[in-house]
């Protein structure tokens, strides 16, 4: 009795570890009784190799370097079941092992800034220890198969198992081939060697797109007549996805901070157009976002982005710089070169060293976005006699995990000063420790810090004819926002309610609506914002025109 109990304890762990699912949004995985194909194709090839009928003196049993070697591969299969049914639910995407594992150390770093260290040792030596337990539970395992394989009532016992899997696999796959999927049949995890089969597939067309080229840019020929004379302030703010309209618990938490913002366009003379875009990425690698607005390109994975930054192309940066604005990136994430601001062509660029924040540092890139703002209109907004600008922000402050929020300063000055707070909201904003398994509050909090900070900014340039788009780069990570979100983003176009309504008329019949709230569906992908932005801010400047081809005198003679 004690024999069967610990051969069916070590089959439903073999089988456990291959078909778990994820416990959202949490890093956390259960077992809802899904079946493992893998399962039965090892139990099926261990009785084929300790058969008889195979050899003349068959060994009984596997091994004990062939068990080990199993355990191993068997770990390594449930890694990549974990990292397959975890991704999704935490970044919001599918994995991508080829460009993901590269980025694995900035993600950790990101974390560990803001966790204690006491909680950093705590997980990495409770992440070493699950995964030693993981791989002796399955050694264990293989070794008590392998052990079932000699006793004669276990082997056969071990023959329905395998069977079994194996026809019911088959029956599963055809039901669903048949478009039968409500058939009341076990459900079977999908297979791990599939899910290594399409990373390698990741991995040749990655390769195989160095040899693609990317398509032309789109005209960037309007005159921007429409926009002359104001400054025009692109603010990309990170991790603001449509779920912060859409989900109650958001909505409820930024009810408050967007009446402000609402209110704050109102009262300044400005009105403001809103619509939601679809982002080209989920979760992170926000550059994506950036490069397929700027270019009007779609950019999506590492390979084209890179191929991007080789090529002499126009941009929305160019574009403005033709018409005599000066153009500035306004970055203070960026602590180290930047190449990709040559090829956008910016005239000017304030990396996190130039801004000189001397304050207290507020998650992995220190500045505070009110900071960077308030140093925008010391460094080129209040001088007297300049062109027009061009600015692209990047902000920083809702950057997983969100945490530690910035307190708002009223006193605009006083945040450009080497004691830009006080000591007591600075103690609370690092005494208030994130929920891990829950980070919605702290994003909650981060996404109506910058929404109080923008309600400021444009009380302070409550006199300046300022054009600001606001577009979130990305949906926030899927531990955050849900399982199965739109990759949607919302864009705000705010501008003055008369001096250019025209522009923001013209936003409205591309499908923005009236308004700070965005309505779906979205108007536009990414890439494709970028002509309606054109169309809006000016007229296309007319063609040169074709000369026509004089026809041909028809020669005397043979021909």
């Amino acid at each position: 009795m004690r024999r069967h109990l610990t051969l069916a304890v070590a089959l439903l762990l073999l089988n456990a570890s291959l078909a778990f699912r994820n416990v959202w949004p949490t890093p956390a995985v259960w077992w809802a009784g899904d079946l493992s194909i893998e399962l039965g194709v090892f139990l099926a090839a261990a009785l084929v190799m300790t058969d008889g009928a195979w050899r003349t003196r068959p060994p009984r049993t596997l091994s004990s370097g062939l068990v080990t070697t199993i355990a191993w591969v068997w770990m390594l299969l449930t890694l990549g079941h974990y990292a397959d049914v975890t991704a999704p639910g935490l970044l919001g995407r599918p994995i991508n092992l080829y460009w993901d594992v590269r980025f694995v150390r900035d993600v950790t770093a990101m974390f560990v800034q803001v966790a204690p260290p006491w909680g950093t040792a705590l997980a990495t030596a409770a992440l070493v220890g699950v995964c030693l337990i993981a791989f002796r539970l399955l050694r264990w395992a293989v070794h008590r198969v392998s052990e079932a394989l000699s006793v004669t009532g276990e082997r056969r016992a071990l023959v329905v198992v395998a069977s079994a899997l194996l026809v019911l696999f088959a029956i599963e796959r055809g039901m669903a081939w048949l478009d039968r999927v409500d058939a009341p049949l076990p459900r079977f995890a999908g297979p791990v060697t599939k899910t290594y089969l399409d990373q390698a597939r990741l991995v040749r067309d990655a390769l195989d797109a160095n040899a693609r080229k990317l398509p032309p840019t789109p005209p960037l020929d309007s005159d921007l007549s429409l926009i002359q004379g104001a400054d025009v302030l692109l603010l990309f703010m990170e991790s603001y996805g449509a779920v912060t309209w859409q989900r109650s618990d958001f909505v409820q938490r930024l009810r408050e901070p967007r009446a402000q913002l609402a209110a704050a366009i109102d009262d300044t003379g400005r009105r403001v157009v809103s619509g939601f875009v679809e982002s080209p990425t989920y979760g992170g690698s926000s550059w994506f976002a950036h490069i397929s607005l700027l270019s009007g390109l779609d950019i999506r994975d590492p390979n084209a982005n890179a191929r991007l930054m080789t090529e002499r192309r126009e941009t929305l940066v160019t574009a403005f710089a033709k018409r005599g604005c000066r153009t500035i990136a306004l970055m203070p994430g960026l602590w180290q070169p930047w190449p990709e601001g040559s090829f956008y062509g910016f005239q000017e660029i304030y990396g996190g060293p130039r801004l000189g924040y001397k304050g207290p540092e507020f998650g992995w890139w220190a500045v505070p976005d009110q900071y960077s703002l308030a140093k925008l209109d010391e460094l080129e907004l209040r001088k007297a006699s300049r062109p027009p600008l061009f600015v692209f922000f990047p902000t920083v402050s809702t950057h997983t995990p969100f945490t530690p929020v910035p307190p708002y300063q009223d006193d605009w000055a006083r945040i450009l000063t080497d004691r830009p707070f006080d000591d007591a909201p600075v103690v609370e904003a690092f005494d208030r420790q994130p929920d891990w398994l829950d980070l919605s509050p702290s994003y909650g909090n981060a996404v109506a810090y910058v929404h109080q900070t923008l309600a400021g900014f444009l009380r302070l340039e409550r006199d300046h004819d300022l054009v600001v788009i606001v577009v979130g780069d990305h949906q926030p990570p899927a531990l955050v926002s849900g399982e199965g979100q739109t990759w949607d983003v919302p864009v705000h176009v705010i501008a003055s309610r008369t001096i250019r309504s025209e522009m923001l008329d013209r936003l409205v019949t591309q499908g923005l609506n009236e308004g700070l709230e965005p309505a779906a569906p979205h108007v536009a992908r990414m890439h494709e914002l970028l002509p309606i932005l054109l169309d809006a801010f000016g007229d296309r400047e007319p063609a040169a025109p074709v000369l026509a081809r004089a026809p041909r005198k028809r020669e005397s003679g043979r021909r």
